[in-house]
Parts: C-alpha cells; sequence; structure tokens
C-alpha cells in the first residue's frame, strides 16, 4: 500500500499493488483467485477468478473521500527544455480523433489486471507501432496534448506494465533483483549459473505448473512504459517498473555474454541494445541518488559506454561507417548486410543518453552520426534509399565492412538503378515513388525514414561533420509522414 494524506482534505489516496514476484521462490507459477479491495469500509474493486501470471503484478488506485476532479497538466515546453523527454516537434498538433481513438481504445479487459493496455501482449511481434520509440507513442501524444483522456492511458498502461513476466524481486533488499547481487544470476538454460565466489547456483528457479501467459517480453521491441508517468507522477510503483524491466535485460541472456556483473550489453539484435540502453539511461538518470537503482544503472551504464567506446569510438580498426557491426548486426543477406534502421534506433538511444548528462557517451554519438549523415549527404550515396531496409556493407560474412558509403551503395542495388541520377524522375518512375520521395514508407510515422530522424536530430546536436546538410536535405523531402497520430519519431535538433 502506499498511501497520500492531504492536509485539510478529509481524504486520501489509496494505492495498492498486488504481486507474485519474488525472484528465488522455489516453484513459481500463476495464482488463481477471487480478489475484494475495501476502502473507507467500502468495496471498491471485485474481480473473481483472477488469474495472476508468474513474476507479474496489478495496481489500482482509489480514493479515501471523494475522488478529485482536478486534471494537472504539465508544462510541455519546459518538460522538453529540462531535456529530461527528447525535443519533439511542438509545432505537431496531435489530431483530436486520434485522442477519441485512445480513450476509445483503453477501456474493456485491456485495462484489467495482467491485460496490456495499449500496449502489444507479445512484445516480439514484428513491424512499425505506437510502443517503439525512445518514448511510447501515446507518451508523446500525451506529451504534446497534455490531454487528460490521453494522460489515464499512458499511466494506465504504465500501471499494466506489471502484467507481464518481468518482475524478480530480492526478499533479501526488498528491491528489483539486481546482478550486481547476483553477477550469475540468469534465465537462460544450460549456462553456468555457478558464482565461484559462494559456489552456489545463481540460477533463477524454473516455473512449476501453470506458467501460461499470453504477455511475452522482448528486449527488441520493450516500450518505455513508466519513464514518463514517474516524471509527471513521482510514484514509486513506476520507478519500481523501471527498476524490473532494466534488470530483466539482463536476467533475459547468459551471464558470460553480459560478462556476469558488469552488464554489458554486447549480445543480440542492434534494436535490443537501443532500447535497453535507453532503459537503463533513463533509470539511471530520474532514479532518486539515495535509491539503490541509481548507483546500480550509473554503473551499468558507465561499463557499457566505456565498451562501445573501446569497440568502435576509439578503435583504430573499427568501421569507417560509423555502423555497429558485431553480435547479431549482421542478420540480412547471407550476414553481408544491417538493418539501418536498427543502427538508427542506437543512435537516438546514445543521444538521449547524452542528453542525460552522461558524457561518457558524447564521442559515441559523434562517431555513431557518421552514419546516418553519410547515408544522406555523401556524394556516392543517393540519400532517396538513406533510410532502406537493409544495406550491403561487405562482400562476404568474413569480410571486412566496406571503407566508404559508395561501396556500400553500389554492392546494394543493381548497377542500372546507381547508374539512375540521384532523386531524378527516372529514379522516382524506377521505383513507383513521387520524385523527391525516400524509400522506406515515407508517409508513414513509423516508417524507416521516421525512424531515422531522430537519429538526425541528435547528429546535428552532436556537432558531427555535415549533419547541418543532412537534416536541411532530410527535412525538403516531397513525402513526410502526419505525425499528429503519432509523434513518438518526430524528434528536431536543439
Amino acid at each position: 500500500f502506499a498511501i497520500r494524506s492531504y492536509a485539510g482534505m478529509n481524504k486520501a489516496r489509496v494505492d495498492v499493488t498486488i504481486e507474485n514476484a519474488w525472484a528465488y521462490e522455489s516453484d513459481p507459477q500463476n495464482f488463481t483467485y477471487d480478489a475484494q479491495l475495501i476502502v473507507g469500509g467500502q468495496t471498491v474493486y471485485n474481480k473473481t477468478a483472477l488469474k495472476h501470471f508468474h513474476h507479474a503484478r496489478w495496481r489500482k488506485i482509489f480514493w479515501w473521500g471523494i475522488t478529485p476532479q482536478t486534471h494537472l497538466k504539465h508544462e510541455t515546453p519546459y518538460l522538453i527544455a529540462s531535456k529530461a523527454v527528447p525535443n519533439y516537434d511542438q509545432r505537431i498538433k496531435i489530431a483530436p480523433d486520434t485522442i477519441t481513438k485512445i480513450k476509445n481504445s483503453f477501456t474493456g479487459n485491456i485495462t484489467e489486471p495482467m491485460g496490456p493496455g495499449l500496449a502489444l501482449p507479445y512484445m516480439p511481434t514484428t513491424g512499425g507501432r505506437a510502443d517503439i520509440g525512445l518514448l511510447p507513442g501515446w507518451a508523446t501524444i500525451y506529451l504534446l496534448s497534455m490531454d487528460k483522456d490521453a494522460k489515464n492511458a499512458v499511466l494506465g498502461t504504465a500501471d499494466l506494465a506489471g502484467s507481464w513476466s518481468a518482475h524478480y524481486r530480492d526478499k533479501k533488499s526488498d528491491h528489483p533483483v539486481s546482478i550486481a547481487n547476483y553477477p550469475y544470476m540468469t534465465l537462460a538454460a544450460n549456462v553456468n549459473t555457478i558464482n565461484p565466489s559462494t559456489q552456489q547456483s545463481e540460477a533463477l528457479p524454473k516455473c512449476s505448473g501453470d506458467c501460461t501467459t499470453p504477455n511475452v517480453v522482448d528486449v527488441a521491441h520493450m516500450p518505455s512504459f513508466s519513464y514518463l508517468p514517474y516524471i509527471v507522477t513521482g510514484d514509486y510503483y513506476h520507478l519500481e517498473e523501471m527498476g524490473f524491466y532494466t534488470n530483466w535485460i539482463f536476467l533475459s541472456g547468459a551471464p558470460e555474454y553480459r560478462d556476469y556483473g558488469k552488464g554489458i550489453l554486447k549480445s543480440g539484435q542492434v534494436r535490443g541494445h537501443a532500447w535497453s540502453l535507453r532503459s537503463i539511461s533513463q533509470a539511471a538518470y530520474i532514479a532518486p541518488d539515495n535509491d539503490p537503482l541509481k548507483n546500480q544503472m550509473n554503473a551499468f551504464l558507465s561499463n557499457n559506454i566505456e565498451w562501445y567506446n573501446s569497440t568502435y569510438t576509439n578503435n583504430s580498426a573499427a568501421n569507417k561507417l560509423g555502423a555497429i557491426a558485431h553480435s547479431y548486426a549482421f542478420s540480412y543477406d547471407s550476414g553481408t548486410a544491417i538493418a539501418p534502421w536498427q543502427d538508427d534506433f542506437f543512435t537516438s538511444a546514445i543521444g538521449h543518453m547524452v542528453e542525460h548528462g552522461f558524457t561518457k557517451a558524447t564521442p559515441l554519438l559523434k562517431w555513431k552520426a557518421k552514419f546516418p549523415v553519410g547515408r544522406m549527404v555523401d556524394s556516392g550515396y543517393c540519400w532517396i534509399k538513406g533510410a532502406s531496409y537493409t544495406l550491403k556493407v561487405r562482400d562476404s560474412n568474413t569480410s571486412s565492412l566496406y571503407a566508404t558509403f559508395s561501396q556500400a551503395y553500389q554492392a546494394s542495388n543493381t548497377p542500372a538503378f546507381t547508374e539512375l541520377a540521384c532523386a531524378s524522375a527516372a529514379m522516382a518512375q524506377n521505383l513507383g515513388l513521387q520524385i523527391g520521395e525516400m524509400t522506406g514508407y515515407s508517409s508513414s510515422n513509423t516508417g524507416y525514414p521516421s525512424n531515422m530522424q531522430p537519429a538526425l536530430a541528435y547528429s546535428v546536436d552532436s556537432g558531427a561533420t555535415s549533419s547541418d546538410q543532412a537534416w536541411e536535405k532530410f527535412m525538403a523531402r516531397t513525402v513526410k509522414p502526419d505525425y499528429q497520430n503519432g509523434p513518438q519519431f518526430a524528434i528536431v535538433p536543439r
């Protein structure tokens, strides 16, 4: 229970959270029960046969006394100017029907305990969607509108972040369990979990009995559920949600892949690296100074920045394109091609991190800026294909990466296409697009050019060479998305 009492108002806010979340409890499983919540002698909530998933929790808020009707609007320009949130384009006016759609969507079973709210329950689902971004689409709609219905849906969906089986609490500390204390801890099977210091296994107990759930967590598609809600409410529930999800990121892989207690994110998909670093950065930035989460996340973030700077920024042997090129980056074209949009996610996450004051990442951002900037302005690469789905960057899965953007462009397109003048009528006809329209669903607010926009914006802010020209060319494209229905990628340079 978290109780807020207001002097002179004869009322209190009663915040109830029910958990099934112990990390090292034997035989974890789903439980089904009847729930009844009573506040001030009055039954305020009833739910029969509630199926509570393993390592999940649910939350409800009620008032002891008359519920206040006040709707508090925060100052959007101030929030953005503080750099706590990205520089979303404040010229965007959220469409009224977008608010109506959110209000109408956030109702019924999806708002009940173990429901997903506005998020997709099965996170590994591919394709463009509102969950993906430095903040989710629904959060940016609320941020730019300060609408009451949008706020209700944002806070409600953050409450429902507890519905996924990503919640592991340490009985010893009563905080989300951390690899800082259990460096060999993991959910992965068939890996070494014996801590040599204690000679004890730190493997988390396997589920026993009914452990089925439609809500599946995935590092590569993990939304930022609770960051903005914590900023605007200060509710401890949201702080803990950030702690649970960031620590789950580390639990999901083998201990040796993350360098045990160091928490280095060097294995997995590039988009997984991006959203993981975003989540860790947000938690490290916003957690109170005296909360254990602060020191843990600061340490993990510092370890990762040092690893990426050593591997790329300060490595003379690193590729000249500014692309992330390790682990599962080469998932296309027999190991010769990467996904520029995933790389753009990573660049935007580093930009967000730098804005939060983690200056050790500034050189990494400048190094990464070469990749989105080069795809827009390099003389050997046509910007019309700057946001392509894949880009071939080497001849074979054992070759070094190309040294120039021209090589990547030539290898990724047919000779007949590369002979066409960039952004010409002939090129537009060949692609079936308008003149000056980028490939990759340029009209979509979740298309690949939209994914590219935050990376370019942060590149400009970094002062990277030719970034101003890249941004100017990007903004001059003829087909752009309508961000009033979902502005999660509508980030502009400061």
